[in-house]
């Protein structure tokens, strides 16, 4: 029997010389059916290609998906906004049966990092986002909730080294290597180029760095790229670096941000009055650095849709509780370069 679009039970049924009451036994693993049945239907099941209908089964049996969502503590604006897209979610379809909790953690703290884990409460949690650093001590965290049947996936910043079930975000090594072609041929003259991160223990970072060095030495040789300045999410610290490199360094033409802190930086660079004379990249599409962008104090943002991240978070997740495949070229998230004629 040939089935044209996608099959259903009464297809298994009638390929299976069976009833639809029978095919659902077999589907639900109810009892009170013979082996050699339960092989004819998996053996039409495999044939036609059925594939169960997840959201359709969790809804008849009411089931309610308990997830978190773990970000760094303190006022980012990206964090904010990522936090605002999850309520946002929640209340869409999407977000139906599904609930889904905050858990703010000092970022730069590994040990207050996994205390916050190791307390989540697994026995009624089935799924967590993490948006946190990769050291030892949350690999070690990452493998306990995954034991323990929880299914984990890294946001923004990739967790590779440990069991997590999946990473949502850009490619940043990618985004690295586009900040690097972007810084390349934006820059008129040569000299040193100033990069900084609020932290190089994040994963994000360290490959932004690493992509935009290797692009930029193939574009622009003869450019110096000093060492990566870490502000350690302290702005005071960040506002004080920035404005002794902007004195002192004559030769300075261009500034990349891997990560937040840009209102540090920028803040910074307008009291050097050198914003005019500096190429300045940064990474994400906030409140701070539209305002930028508008003013020409940045020349472009690389950015990733924070919408897309939410929606792909909950969809993941919902498919390794499910056990169903996940469609990688659904969930990829998309480099998005932003200047100011094409601001959203």
């Amino acid at each position: 029997m040939e089935v044209i679009g996608r099959p259903t039970v009464r297809d298994i049924a009638v390929a299976a010389g069976v009833s639809l009451a029978t095919v659902d036994r077999v589907l639900n693993d109810r009892p009170g059916v013979r082996k050699k049945t339960i092989d004819k239907v998996q053996d039409a099941v495999k044939k036609l290609g059925y594939v169960r209908d997840t959201n359709a089964a969790n809804l008849a049996r009411q089931k309610q998906y308990n997830f978190m969502l773990v970000l760094p503590e303190g006022p980012s604006q990206f964090t904010k906004m990522i936090a605002d897209a999850l309520k946002e979610t929640a209340a869409s379809q999407l977000g139906d049966r599904a609930t889904f909790r905050l858990v703010s953690v000092p970022i730069l703290d590994p040990h207050r990092i996994v205390r916050a884990l190791n307390s989540l409460p697994v026995r009624h949690l089935d799924g967590v986002a993490l948006m946190v650093p990769e050291t030892p001590q949350v690999r070690d965290a990452v493998a306990r909730l995954r034991s323990e049947g929880v299914a984990v996936v890294a946001l923004v910043s990739d967790l590779p080294n440990s069991p997590r079930n999946y990473f949502i975000g850009i490619n940043n090594e990618a985004a690295g290597r586009t900040a690097g072609s972007l810084m390349g041929r934006f820059l008129k003259k040569t000299g040193e180029i100033l990069v900084v991160t609020n932290s190089l223990r994040s994963r994000d970072s360290l490959e932004r760095r690493l992509g935009f060095d290797d692009v930029l030495a193939g574009l622009s040789p003869d450019q110096t790229v000093l060492p990566t300045v870490v502000s350690y999410d302290d702005p005071a610290r960040m506002e004080k670096i920035v404005s002794e490199v902007a004195s002192n360094r004559e030769r300075l033409v261009g500034v990349y941000s891997m990560a937040g802190g840009n209102t540090p930086l920028l803040d910074a660079l307008r009291r050097s009055g050198r914003l005019n004379d500096l190429v300045v990249l940064a990474h994400e599409l906030t409140p701070a650095t539209r305002k930028a962008l508008v003013s020409n104090e940045i020349d472009a943002i690389i950015s990733q849709n924070i919408g897309h991240l939410v929606r792909s978070t909950l969809r993941v997740l919902r498919s390794v509780c499910d056990g169903t495949p996940i469609l990688d070229s659904q969930e990829r998230i998309r480099i998005e370069v932003v200047l100011k004629e094409n601001l959203p």
